[in-house]
């Protein structure tokens, strides 16, 4: 296994450790846990917790749950080097990342970045977000064009507004 692959493991192990620990206080707080991200930033770490809830979320929302994750986060210790917490929103062009995204937002406009450009040689694809499935996405462009997109060459997909 690649260096590279070793790494995406421990994150992915990462975020589902830490999504285990935050959701019981999440869930106490009326907070959705949107998305849980590790992740370097030049020298440093970032432990990224990403909420939600239907009418948005506020710093103090923001400030409840970095206070009530906080200790047992501490006590757990499931991050191996030193790192900082912060609790944000997804934000108004969230990125979706999983089924249930995909789910929540089908019909709304989506932008997507493919690793490698389609055969029209674009890197950037906008639609509305038709349908899913474990291999493909499908679009509607502007020209009401049907697009299916492999999700193995998908960077990104963010909401469009």
């Amino acid at each position: 296994m690649s260096e590279e692959n070793k790494v995406n493991l421990q994150r992915m192990s990462v975020a589902q450790t830490v999504y285990d620990l935050a959701k019981p206080f999440a869930d106490e707080l009326g907070l959705e846990i949107w998305d849980i991200k590790f992740l370097k930033e030049g020298s440093n770490h970032i432990l990224r917790i990403f909420i939600d809830k239907p009418e948005g979320i506020t710093l103090d929302d923001c400030e409840a749950m970095s206070r009530a994750i906080d200790s047992p986060l501490d006590e757990a210790d499931p991050i191996a080097v030193s790192y900082s917490l912060e609790v944000c929103s997804p934000g108004i062009d969230r990125e979706l990342t999983k089924e249930e995204h995909f789910e929540k937002f089908k019909g709304y406009n989506v932008k997507i970045r493919l690793i490698r450009p389609d055969d029209n040689g674009k890197k950037v694809l906008e639609g509305i977000l038709e349908d899913f499935d474990k291999e493909f996405l499908k679009i509607k462009t502007e020209t009401e064009e049907i697009l299916n997109i492999n999700r193995k060459n998908i960077s990104h997909i963010n909401l469009d507004y």
